[in-house]
């Protein structure tokens, strides 16, 4: 018997992989549903792997591996553009030696084994929930009832009262979220195990997100100018226009109708928040939580630009030195989780 790596899972046939998928159900939580084998296929890595649903959220299948983690030097190195650029950048804030200032800012190299798991596709906000009008008018929060309906009559997108409530346009109607005021770390690993989840590891939310590689980022170790980022914009034709035009902020750049890149599902069908702004909670080795995939927008508030402002949501080892600072209140605002079921005695 062989613990089911992704190397194993791919030389499956299709029904050996429908029989292990549909076993897969028994092992999650009541209500747990099997819905099909799904391709995911992006930055050159590629899987076949069953698609689960409970509770109205999405979970995948990934399979484990033993893989090489943390980033310390180039396995390509940059090309001429994203040098230029990061070089620029860092060197106005006194920065010399760019390698030694990237491989400060990721975690160490190590190998670890990694459990097969069902995963959550997306996150979901620890600071916020969402409640129906009738739900949020119970709480009697001051002043709730008046912004509301002064919401419901503006041609605002969104509003939000700092801690207490945030509104939300959607067409027609307003999604009303409730600050999660009082919910502590350890209340949330109580409901979750009750419920019958894990939350992510630091290891498993970096092999979620890069697969192993060994390039800064999931793609490679350029940066991809031709991406569309959440606070920027499209990229492509950022040089020319820069160039045509110094004062011009990146967010001023025009938008289009795709997707952001980086929140698009990736080789294993997960989706990230693709974010600097946002964080997602994985547990470290001494049971604490470890912020991953931002770093509060200090970087973009830093006026870095695209490049470095997006070094903590698109490269795969980022750890924000500053985390750890941060209290739990502080961080519940712009803090994501997601939820993973570990099948780490799952073999073939």
């Amino acid at each position: 018997m062989a613990l089911l790596t992704r190397g194993i899972w791919a030389g499956l046939s299709v029904l050996a992989k429908e029989e292990l998928l549909r076993r897969m159900v028994d092992r999650g939580p009541a209500g747990m549903e099997y819905a099909g084998v799904r391709a995911f296929e992006r930055y050159g890595q590629r899987i076949e792997t069953g698609m689960f649903s409970h509770a109205g959220r999405s979970f995948v299948f990934v399979p484990g591996d033993r893989v090489i983690l943390g980033w310390n030097r180039w396995q390509d190195g940059m090309n001429q553009e994203t040098s230029a650029d990061l070089h620029e950048t860092v060197s106005e804030y006194g920065v010399e030696d760019v390698d030694s200032f990237l491989a400060s800012q990721m975690s160490p190299m190590r190998e670890v084994d990694i459990a097969p798991m069902l995963v959550e596709c997306g996150t979901q906000s620890l600071g916020w929930i969402e409640v129906t009008e009738e739900e949020a008018l119970a709480q009697n929060e001051p002043d709730f009832a008046a912004e509301l309906e002064k919401f419901k009559h503006s041609g605002l997108g969104g509003f939000e009262r700092s801690q207490a409530f945030r509104l939300v346009r959607l067409g027609e109607d307003v999604r009303i979220l409730l600050y999660n005021e009082g919910l502590t770390f350890e209340d949330l690993l109580e409901e979750n195990t009750e419920a019958g989840f894990d939350l992510l590891t630091e290891d498993e939310w970096e092999y979620l997100y890069g697969g192993g590689c060994r390039t800064l980022f999931p793609w490679g170790d350029s940066f991809d100018y031709t991406m569309k980022l959440r606070h920027f914009g499209s990229m492509e034709g950022l040089n020319e226009m820069v160039d045509e035009s110094a004062e011009l902020p990146p967010m001023l750049f025009e938008e289009d109708d795709r997707p952001y890149d980086l929140e698009l599902p990736n080789f294993f069908g997960v989706r990230f928040a693709g974010d600097p702004y946002k964080y997602e909670l994985t547990i470290g080795h001494a049971g604490e939580m470890f912020p991953k995939g931002g770093d509060g927008g200090g970087m973009i508030c830093g006026g870095m630009g695209p490049l470095v402002g997006f070094l903590p949501a698109a490269a795969v080892y980022y750890r924000d030195s500053n985390a750890g600072e941060l209290d739990w209140e502080d961080l519940m605002d712009s803090m994501y989780y997601r939820r993973v079921i570990r099948l780490a005695d799952l073999t073939v």
